[in-house]
């Protein structure tokens, strides 16, 4: 995913998701030209995966490519977590 474009107010807003230690602060930021990335230290491959799966599911995107999914499952009326081409491939519909 691209870099957060911040302004030093926000900027001060991710400071106090870290006072807090918070996961909210975890992300790349980019600030006058500089790129400021905050991740967790020692972090393994699954749980930043993890991080990711669920942050791209919560913004109702695909889980592998990031783009903005528009179809809903028709049974449970929520997003499919991949998008149509994704859900081609891996699903395999009949």
């Amino acid at each position: 995913m691209e870099p957060k474009k911040v302004t030093i107010k926000k900027l001060e807003g991710v400071i106090d998701h870290l006072k807090k230690a918070s996961e909210e602060a975890i992300g790349t930021y980019l600030y006058k030209g500089l790129r400021i990335q905050i991740s967790q230290y020692q972090a393994s491959g699954s749980e930043r995966f993890a991080r990711l799966y669920h942050k791209r599911r919560k913004l109702g995107l695909c889980v592998i490519c990031g783009v903005k999914v528009t179809a809903k499952n028709r049974r449970t009326g929520k997003l499919y977590r991949l998008c149509d081409v994704h859900r081609k491939k891996i699903d395999k519909q009949p």
